[in-house]
């Protein structure tokens, strides 16, 4: 099939789209309309006001959260039951002494709590800052001392992986556990989530709250640094909304499903911001990846507009298209993806599983929302990120920060600031942050292309950083705790080419003196770094061998690993230092 071949979504045109003329929306783009159509008070512009109370005062009984749990118990609630129980914690919170933008850790699994917990503290005037539940303790510690925490929320499940670290986090006030079991109340200075909501106002005056206010801090891996807090504040919900309504083109009568972990950007962005600040239902499920219950969900909650992610999408296609195709899945009506370039393949696939192609976007934690999407009223050409969103300047840039004209030309993509939903910071690390800024343009570390409709196209990452799964996991991260094993001298990380997850972390080692490789030694290395830093991150494979390459200044050429292991050319070694 030629991929090139344009894809017409027409099943997703049966509700006319928010916006059916690109070139029209972007000649008379404007986020001060945006703002006005959301009407917001000045002194009351806070994401949980947006997002919860404003339904909760309009339509108190529409569903805001339909939740599933891993063994299929269902809990629904209403944006005024949403809006009561964050009214609660916001003042559960104030009263354990919770001051203004305090960081407010989040480490738990996908349960309502947790997201009454996350407006809740917004009210209250702290930010929200999610981790992935399947992260290790070194991660939890590492992201928790950069951002200066004050408070962690988490799970009984995951309470040990905190216990482990708690004497490493000096500025750890309070550990907060959500749990209705009586077993761990033996463990000393924690408190009980259901405790301190008890006898708590469901009534909550929202301070003063601006829109640059800090609001959300997402961490994110860096090539040759530890994890950066990118901060944003609550006026990054104008991009949320505006995306949510034109990009995911949420109307009032739909029914939503984010897959996204509330851990990553995309489970906060859009997650909660977008489809809640649209006053849409959204469908929450505690389990993981299972084709089967997947698409139990989707049936029986007559999700009509789904958000996931490329791996997801490979997972579902070695599974078959028979089933979706049995269980005539009519509620949808539109299907996107996001997180890695979804291939050519899984578009076409999403029309003959559903009768829906796939639409793919592209954006990054430090952007904070959408920046370039295929749209539902537009054409797709398969293997594209789409074109930019209204009011985002996108372009293709050369070496030397000037704008590529011509098309179908390689070069680094930036963005144009600022957009509501930029990042503001890496927390106290403004030297990095600065550097993520070239003459006019915010440097995303992405290369691509944009051919002569405007289309844009993913050719790869600028630097180090590998995409597994959707995730960006950090090279120094892993080798780091690698070389922490008494038997690792050094350790260089790179991203595998994978054909489910996109790339595997896999690592080549070399040992102290007096060990010898073995595949004990492999699986206890695999070990320390399950343990250390989660599943997700640690290294699927190691390679031993006697020395790693590296410039003459020391420092490990990853892009000479990765070269010797695909078998590509080595390109410049004259920086490489002497054998």
């Amino acid at each position: 099939m030629d991929y090139q071949e344009i894809v017409k979504n027409t099943k997703a045109l049966k509700i006319e789209p928010n916006f059916s003329n690109l070139k029209k929306i972007n000649r008379e783009w404007s986020w001060d309309n945006i703002e006005t159509d959301l009407d917001i008070p000045e002194k009351k512009f806070n994401q949980a006001y947006i997002c919860v109370d404003r339904h909760a005062e309009k339509t108190p009984n529409k569903l805001a959260m339909i939740w599933e749990s891993a063994d299929g118990n269902i809990e629904n609630y209403s944006f005024l039951q949403f809006k009561n129980e964050s009214n609660k914690f916001a003042n559960a919170m104030i009263n354990i002494g919770l001051k203004k933008s305090d960081r407010v850790f989040f480490f738990t699994d996908r349960i309502p709590e947790l997201y009454f917990a996350c407006f809740g503290v917004l009210k209250a005037g702290g930010i929200m800052a999610p981790l992935f539940s399947a992260f290790g303790p070194e991660p939890v510690a590492e992201r928790f001392n950069r951002a200066e925490g004050s408070y962690i929320v988490t799970t009984p499940n995951l309470l040990n992986k905190i216990e482990a670290i708690r004497d490493q986090m000096p500025t750890l006030k309070e550990i907060i556990v959500i749990s209705h079991r009586s077993e761990i109340k033996h463990i000393k200075n924690i408190l009980h989530y259901h405790e301190i909501m008890k006898g708590q106002s469901e009534k909550f005056e929202i301070s003063e709250s601006k829109k640059e206010d800090w609001s959300v801090m997402h961490f994110t891996s860096g090539t040759t640094g530890l994890p950066k807090g990118a901060a944003h504040v609550h006026n990054a919900l104008i991009s949320h909304y505006a995306t949510g309504k034109y990009v995911l083109d949420l109307h009032p009568e739909d029914i939503y499903w984010c897959t996204a972990d509330p851990g990553w950007v995309t489970g906060t962005s859009y997650g909660m911001f977008a489809p809640w600040s649209n006053g849409v239902t959204s469908v929450i499920y505690e389990g993981g990846f299972s084709a089967k219950k997947w698409y139990g969900i989707i049936k029986r909650h007559k999700v009509s507009v789904w958000y996931t992610a490329p791996t997801a999408i490979r997972l579902l296609m070695k599974a078959g298209s028979t089933l979706p195709q049995s269980l005539n899945l009519e509620s949808l009506r539109y299907i996107m993806s996001v997180g890695e370039p979804l291939n050519p393949e899984g578009v076409i696939w999403g029309e003959e599983a559903f009768n829906l192609a796939i639409h793919d976007n592209w954006w990054q934690t430090e952007t904070g929302s959408i920046m370039v999407a295929n749209y539902p009223s537009m054409n797709i050409r398969p293997g594209s990120m789409g074109k930019p969103f209204p009011g985002i300047k996108v372009a293709i840039i050369d070496d030397n920060f000037k704008e590529i004209i011509e098309p179908d030309i390689e070069g680094q993509l930036a963005i144009k600031p600022t957009w509501p939903s930029m990042f503001k910071a890496y927390w106290n690390d403004e030297e990095r942050y600065q550097s993520r800024f070239k003459g006019e343009w915010y440097i995303t570390g992405d290369r691509a292309k944009k051919d002569k409709d405007g289309y844009f196209w993913f050719i790869g990452r600028d630097d180090d950083v590998i995409n597994t799964a959707g995730h960006l996991v950090g090279p120094f991260e892993v080798e780091s705790t690698l070389i922490e094993h008494p038997a690792v001298a050094e350790a260089g990380v790179i991203g595998k080419p994978d054909p489910v997850a996109m790339e595997i972390v896999k690592a080549f080692v070399s040992l102290s003196h007096g060990y010898e490789p073995s595949d004990e030694l492999r699986r206890q290395l695999i070990g320390h770094c399950r343990n250390r830093l989660g599943p997700g991150t640690a290294p699927r494979e190691i390679e031993f061998i006697e020395t790693l390459p590296k410039t003459r200044s020391g420092k490990i050429m990853r892009r000479l690993l990765k070269a010797r292991e695909l078998g590509l050319p080595e390109g410049d070694t004259s920086t490489l230092e002497d054998d």
